[in-house]
């Protein structure tokens, strides 16, 4: 079973289209009979993912960061499948990125451009076709691609885990606001991968291929789950939540933030998590 915004003849459209999840989601969405919107700006990998799909498709160049872009994109949406759908979709996946800028010494250039592309890119998603989605008056699911550093919080890259913790606060604050309204079809929901092989990366031992992260939401979202927090080949649902709950703990039991990576602290938590 499918959750009923995912039927044939609906429309899905997807940003970061191109490669990796966002282009397994249009595969997917596309074998499903759904008409698919791919969003990105890399014309030549999301020509290529086009043309591998059979059914009916829109490439649409499109940078996540600037709101009059998505709005084009959902002009060009309603032209092309005429104005019974103003555009709307069924489905809007949010799952464009970028991982630019690490430490807190980047440029701030590349902060900027992080939460334009991580977080606006959201943002602009939404207002652009939230409205158009709701006075359709049919199913429908908005998905926003998190991230399990924005949950846990790991050192290292703290421009990507702030935006993705960001996403997290918003579709979290989106769902509870959808969920308001009595007559709802809207839902938002989060979507937050494991290790995976995306991009052009080589495929690596351990790491989940897109498909699998796309079969694991498919299924999350016919029980209408909010959290969709995949596990992969070296993680397990298990390991994820005693994660989760340690990062937590910080809080509640006063420890210094990010407690699991220091030497004073990660023995306590290796020793509570093999309980």
């Amino acid at each position: 079973m499918t959750h009923p915004a995912i039927a044939p003849g609906n429309i899905a459209v997807i940003t970061g289209a191109a490669l990796g999840i966002g282009r397994a989601l249009a595969q997917r969405f596309a074998a499903e009979g759904m008409r698919v919107a791919l969003l990105d700006v890399d014309v030549e990998h999301m020509n290529a993912a086009r043309d591998e799909i059979a059914g009916e498709t829109l490439a649409i160049l499109c940078d996540v960061g600037e709101i009059e872009a998505l709005e084009h994109a959902r002009d060009r949406i309603g032209e092309a499948w005429g104005p019974q759908s103003s555009g709307a979709p069924s489905v809007l996946v949010n799952n464009a990125v970028t991982r630019i800028g690490r430490g807190f010494d980047a440029s701030l250039e590349d902060w900027h451009r992080a939460i334009e592309i991580n977080l606006f890119g959201v943002i602009n998603g939404v207002r652009a076709f939230l409205p158009a989605m709701q006075a359709a008056d049919q199913p429908g699911l908005i998905i926003n691609t998190g991230s399990k550093q924005g949950i846990t919080n790991p050192p290292g890259h703290p421009v990507y885990n702030m935006a993705k913790a960001a996403v997290k606060s918003y579709t979290e604050g989106l769902e509870h606001h959808l969920r308001q309204n009595p007559d709802r079809k809207v839902s938002a929901h989060l979507l937050v991968p494991g290790w995976t092989t995306t991009g052009l990366n080589e495929h690596k031992s351990g790491a989940w291929l897109p498909g699998q992260v796309v079969d694991y939401m498919i299924d999350a979202l016919a029980d209408d789950r909010f959290y969709i927090i995949c596990p992969d080949g070296e993680t397990d649902e298990a390991e994820d939540r005693a994660r989760i709950l340690w990062g937590a703990e910080d809080i509640t039991e006063s420890r210094p933030p990010l407690s699991r990576w220091d030497p004073e602290w990660e023995e306590v938590f290796a020793r509570q998590k093999r309980r």
